[in-house]
């Protein structure tokens, strides 16, 4: 049964969440459910921002000092507040960016594991020591705290990504200054009210306060993510969102020899191989292609498949996508929930006419009407069978669409998958170790994300996430992503009385 008032509901979990009513600011949240206004809220007003930059700086120079064990146990303390809040802002989540409840449940446990991998590095943040060529010398790298880091997120994961960075770059010694999407400020109030109560009780049990404006968010346009890029007191801002976004952003950043983490656009293949369990791969293919509505950056958007067990798959898939249950996101048992907007419906019947006039078939497509969310733009998910890669595919539409090619050898597949701009992620479905570890080789994916009989999407936060080529580079998340929120400084002691040079260069003052 679909909630019949969203608003209440929205301003009933902010108030749980510890946010202010959010009605009256000039900037309208629009559910994408069934279209209601959730709320409004102020924009921050783009000449205010160089003062709230000066003051993330202050903290930055408060919070470099804090020993990172000290800084773990805020990132720890906020975990504790996400596990007592996590079905509220899971609620959230799912009315602001239309995924469905277990989707939006599930993006609040990855900031609980991201936050609980953050605290073990806080002891973690280590360097090398280094054999030194000379005498008498040691040779180590240690990592320092980078300064104030920018932070941009996308719609689709409205919080999960924040956390990717703030977990990370708050144990790193850093401040944050977060500008979530337009579309999702809701869910950024909420967490950044959930980290503002996880600093009174640090500041409870340390005795001392976390510094002011650690932690801000800023809510409007793109102005705002341009004086980020613009502004030197900024050394890193990670950025997700779209390839366009991307390169409009980085050159800015690198104008003034800043850095930027980029996490962009994908257009993501999988490989099913003639030795695939064809059972497996149907499910990993419909949850990769259709979970979120097709609007993550890691959805299954191409399928390569053999000749021999394309038509059976097809055939599969068409039998599956036929029974997939659409509708209102906070119903259980829903599978496939609303597009983001009218603009996302828009480029998925244009994408989908697109591939028609290359010569597509299209089993589905169009909008689905939802009793009681007549306002939402819920798509029916389309399979597209395409007479050979074209132009279109090697577009990302953020919309759940199935492209399906065929191929006869491993080598022609995997050229096809790593024929696009992008390289975020890939997968390969089979049962044969040669094809497996070929496809992992240097010869194989060229994505910065490659799986054997699992989808693309669904990553865990110990690996590092990211891609190549248009998907920008980044990476973020776990392993040794770390390392992109702190500086690295090479050290030489001398502990011995001479003064011995590298490389054995000669440098004798006379007496």
């Amino acid at each position: 049964m679909v909630p019949s008032d969203l608003p209440a509901l929205a301003q009933t979990l902010l108030a749980r969440l510890g946010v202010p009513a959010a009605t009256t600011g000039a900037r309208l949240v629009i559910s994408p459910v069934d279209g209601a206004v959730l709320g409004a809220v102020d924009n921050t007003p783009p000449e205010a921002l160089d003062a709230l930059i000066g003051r993330a700086q202050a903290a930055f120079l408060a919070w470099r000092a804090v020993p990172a064990p000290e800084r773990g146990a805020l990132v720890r303390l906020l975990g504790e507040e996400l596990r007592r809040h996590k079905d509220d802002l899971g609620q959230l989540v799912s009315l602001e960016s239309g995924k469905i409840l277990s989707e939006g449940l599930g993006e609040v446990q990855e900031m609980i594991d991201i936050c609980d991998f953050a605290v073990g590095l806080s002891r973690q943040l280590h360097g090398l020591t280094i054999a030194s060529e000379r005498p008498g010398h040691t040779l180590r790298e240690t990592w320092h705290p980078l300064g104030v880091v920018g932070i941009i997120t996308a719609f689709n994961f409205p919080v999960a990504v924040w956390a990717w960075n703030a977990a990370l770059a708050l144990v790193c010694g850093n401040a944050l200054i977060w500008k979530p999407s337009e579309r999702t400020p809701l869910t950024a109030l909420a967490s950044a009210a959930l980290l503002a109560r996880a600093s009174v009780t640090w500041a409870a049990t340390t005795g001392r306060p976390v510094p002011t404006d650690l932690s801000s968010v800023v809510i409007g346009d793109a102005r705002l993510g341009q004086a980020l890029a613009d502004d030197r007191r900024v050394p890193l801002v990670s950025a997700t969102g779209s390839t366009r976004m991307g390169k409009a952003l980085a050159p800015r950043v690198a104008a003034r020899l800043g850095r930027s983490l980029l996490e962009l656009g994908g257009n993501n293949a999988a490989i099913v191989a003639p030795s695939a369990d064809l059972d497996l791969a149907v499910r990993a293919i419909t949850f990769a292609a259709v979970g979120t509505c097709g609007q993550r950056c890691t959805s299954l958007r191409r399928l390569i498949i053999h000749h021999s067990v394309r038509p059976a798959l097809m055939a599969r898939l068409r039998t599956v996508y036929e029974r997939l249950r659409i509708g209102s996101p906070l119903v259980d048992g829903t599978l496939v929930g609303p597009l983001i907007g009218a603009d996302a419906y828009q480029a998925f019947e244009q994408a989908l006419e697109q591939a028609r006039a290359e010569g597509g078939v299209v089993w589905g497509g169009g909008r689905v009407t939802v009793p009681g969310c007549e306002g939402g733009f819920y798509p029916r998910p389309a399979l597209v069978e395409m007479p050979g890669q074209t132009a279109m595919m090697r577009e990302e539409t953020f919309a759940p669409i199935l492209y399906a090619v065929g191929y006869d050898t491993l080598d022609e597949a995997i050229a096809l998958q790593n024929d696009v701009p992008q390289g975020l992620a890939s997968a390969l479905f089979t049962t044969d170790l040669r094809e497996a570890e070929t496809f992992l080789s240097a010869e194989g994916s060229d994505c910065g994300i490659a799986n054997i009989n699992i989808g693309p999407s669904g990553a865990e936060i110990g690996g590092a996430f990211g891609g190549e080529k248009d998907t920008g580079g980044g990476r973020e998340s776990g392993s040794d992503a770390w390392k992109a929120y702190m500086r690295r400084a090479t050290n030489t002691v001398n502990y011995s009385h001479a003064l011995p040079l590298a490389q054995g260069v000669r440098f004798d003052l006379q007496d």
